[in-house]
């Protein structure tokens, strides 16, 4: 049974640990063994399995040749606590997998783990159509903007607008664009980006997108130093100075600290303990506990190494910027050290690049809950960052070109159509206009499609309309449009979306009158004689 490659997507993690069972119960190698006199059919000792699985995980291309002995023995525990085996005796979950001549088996069935019910993690922007497989952006008509009151009379002038039936026009003056809308844009136009590099559909199973705070965003891609570092406007969030210290002498070593030479015979051991203490004693890892599942599916595109440099950019970019910057002289101290010829050896037993990954990738990468592939994941990870770790920590220069572009764009004169409120025009509707009337009306008709999919989301967004209203004009849209609506609801589930169900308050009424005594109607007795 060959390995799969698991690339990205939701439940990742419980896909590696199913898959890493199936391998193992399918390959490990099942023989006669004798104990205390006593002979045992298909079984294997403790020794035995630390050894197949070790191979088969270094050569598997999810997990790779990094992962040690120690992590594949911390595994096997973990099958061991999860009844994947059991002992010869038929004893798991309290008792502890031992690495020698002990005896374990299988057990009839093998317990894979069930995949979670679908997330209902729901993006704070919608997804937005007029997609374009060929740009990595989305197009730059479609822009939040703030709800609009459409009365039918406004309806049918916009709708007008967008199938080009009003061609007179005039130039307006766009007002300053306000800083809620350029963090919604960052926000917007990352997310897309980052959903595109990884090849899914929706982020929402892999993250919820409203956890992210786009000023991060923002922080992290301007105020850095020209090496690219984030630079820390509140200095309390900063490393302590003597970690910074301690960092510097053993990554510029021997020329990292005052001293020319080392107080004492193991001085430099001492200095690195003091690193990886305070390091392994963060509350929360460099990546976060919220963003585990995303770096764990950045995973899935190591295969294709520069795919996944790309998404590791995007991805850290959403740290916040304390995260980011320990993170940026961690990574550089890890790599200096590996490379270092000066620096004595630090680990009697392992060599230092595999020092440098086993003191810090659970530093790095960790899941609020004990996950089953925490270590190995981690490891896997922090490996790939070390190599690569200076494309990684760069600004993507493309993605704030993108964003800048589109800045630029709302800030030009635009064109005002006769008949309409320049005021009460949102930015999706506004054509940039070049002072030329050939110009915009070339513009104009390139862009039809983009305006019609920016009124319909301009529809989806209308908090004012009721529910009835709503579903009134979007099914005169989809009758308009059919093509743009269908991008923009592929499926019945996208529908719902828009219109969440609500209590059925009519039944509730129902029950409680139902519940009052009947009282017939009564004849009135006539009062004539």
């Amino acid at each position: 049974m060959e390995a799969n490659v698991i690339g990205p997507g939701p439940y990742r993690a419980t896909k590696l640990w199913n898959e890493t069972i199936m391998l193992f119960r399918a390959g490990m190698p099942l023989r006669k063994h004798r104990i205390h006199f006593r002979s045992h059919e298909n079984c294997f000792t403790g020794s035995e399995a630390v050894d197949w699985l070790h191979e088969l995980l270094q050569g598997n291309h999810n997990f790779g040749p990094d992962v040690t002995r120690t992590q594949t023995l911390q595994l096997l525990k973990k099958f061991l606590k999860n009844h994947v085996i059991e002992d010869i005796k038929g004893r798991w979950g309290k008792e502890d997998f031992e690495d020698n001549g002990h005896l374990y088996r299988f057990p009839p069935l093998s317990p894979l783990k069930p995949y979670p019910k679908k997330c209902t993690y729901v993006s704070d922007y919608p997804k937005f159509p007029g997609w374009n497989d060929n740009e990595p952006f989305i197009s730059q008509n479609n822009i939040p903007v703030r709800p609009l009151v459409l009365n039918s009379e406004t309806w049918h002038k916009r709708h007008s607008i967008a199938i080009g039936e009003v061609p007179e026009c005039r130039l307006v003056h766009r007002k300053e664009v306000s800083q809620r809308n350029v963090e919604q844009m960052w926000k917007s136009l990352t997310l897309s980006h980052l959903q595109k590099v990884l090849g899914l559909e929706s982020l929402n199973e892999v993250i919820d997108t409203k956890i992210i705070n786009p000023k991060h965003i923002i922080y992290n891609v301007y105020k850095i130093n020209k090496q690219g570092v984030v630079i820390l406007e509140d200095k309390s969030q900063e490393l302590p100075h003597w970690v910074l210290s301690a960092m510097k002498c053993l990554a510029n070593w021997p020329n990292g600290t005052e001293m020319k030479q080392p107080m004492y015979l193991g001085f430099e051991k001492d200095v690195f303990k003091t690193i990886a203490d305070y390091f392994q004693n963060m509350k929360e890892p460099l990546l976060t506990f919220p963003l585990y599942d995303l770096f764990v599916n950045v995973l899935g595109l190591i295969q294709k190494q520069q795919v996944a440099i790309e998404a590791l950019q995007v991805c850290s970019l959403l740290l916040p910027p304390e995260n980011r910057r320990k993170l940026q002289l961690l990574m550089r101290m890890m790599a200096k050290i590996s490379q270092s010829t000066d620096l004595p050896p630090l680990c009697d037993t392992n060599g230092t690049r595999m020092l440098m990954v086993q003191t810090f990738s659970r530093c790095i990468l960790c899941s609020e809950d004990e996950v089953d592939l925490d270590e190995l994941l981690a490891t896997r990870l922090v490996t790939f960052m070390m190599d690569h770790y200076q494309e990684i920590l760069k600004v993507p220069q493309h993605l704030q070109n993108a964003v800048e572009h589109q800045l630029a764009h709302l800030h030009r004169v635009q064109i005002k159509y006769a008949g309409t409120d320049a005021d009460t025009i949102p930015p999706s509707y506004m054509l940039s206009h070049q002072l030329i009337t050939e110009e915009a009306e070339e513009q104009r008709t390139s862009s039809s499609e983009a305006a019609v999919a920016a009124l319909l989301e301009e529809i989806i967004m209308d908090k004012e309309s009721s529910s009835k209203d709503k579903k009134k004009r979007l099914k005169q849209f989809q009758k308009s449009h059919p093509g743009v609506y269908k991008k923009r609801f592929p499926t019945p589930e996208s529908e719902a979306v828009v219109f969440p169900e609500k209590p059925k308050l009519k039944q509730q009424l129902m029950f409680f009158t139902l519940k009052k005594p009947f009282q017939p109607f009564q004849r009135t007795r006539s009062f004539r004689m």
